[in-house]
């Protein structure tokens, strides 16, 4: 029952990492053109 203090903070936090890191990636335009990428490696440059 210990350990329940420590494991829920910590997941807590790490679910708050990975909001974080997607609103990031969000806010940096990282999924504005995701059909792009694929089109662009099909592409013979």
């Amino acid at each position: 029952m210990d350990i329940l203090f420590l494991l829920i903070p910590f997941s807590v936090v790490l679910v708050l990492f990975i909001i974080a890191g997607l609103w990031w990636a969000v806010d940096r335009g990282q999924f504005d053109n995701v059909d792009g990428e694929g089109e662009r490696v099909l592409r013979n440059d």
